[in-house]
């Protein structure tokens, strides 16, 4: 199915706005105008940014040095994919464990079952994607993915 990654993203933020609030956390978008369609699950591709909004949100709860802020980016890139990132200014993790995060049942919160990022990941790449994080030159995280534009997933499949 045809999907416009920006209004599913419009359509998570607004459902994370209550938590994000609730743990004064500012949510912004920076969302590229006039992106190509990506063929996807629309519910599926959503509760990937839900969790990766909220994973962000909670990694801000014990931050009081600086803004609490978490923000969504989509970006047409040349290789014909899209890409979205959700950059959180939260406590970040050490390099070493950059890729095990993706591992089922590997957490680093207290209270994590450690499903959300292998779940995640197990949805976007179905879709022709990929899921990866990046340590922020700063705080914080950004986690990313990128699917291929319509016309580029047609020739895949």
């Amino acid at each position: 199915m045809r999907l416009n990654i920006n209004d599913a993203i419009r359509e998570v933020m607004a459902l994370a706005e209550g938590e994000a609030r609730r743990q004064s956390v500012t949510l912004r978008t920076d969302l590229a105008a006039d992106l190509p369609p990506v063929v996807g699950d629309r519910v599926q591709l959503q509760q990937v940014l839900l969790n990766l909004v909220m994973n962000g949100v909670e990694a801000m709860a014990s931050v009081a040095d600086r803004p609490r802020q978490l923000l969504v980016r989509s970006r047409h890139q040349a290789s014909e994919h899209v890409r979205v990132a959700v950059q959180d200014a939260g406590i970040g993790i050490e390099r070493q464990y950059l890729d095990k995060i993706f591992e089922t049942f590997y957490t680093t919160k207290p209270q994590g079952m450690g499903m959300g990022l292998g779940i995640s990941r197990s949805i976007v790449q179905p879709h022709g994607g990929r899921l990866w994080a990046i340590l922020n030159e700063g705080p914080g995280m950004t986690f990313a993915f990128a699917l291929p534009v319509e016309a580029a997933r047609a020739t895949c499949i």
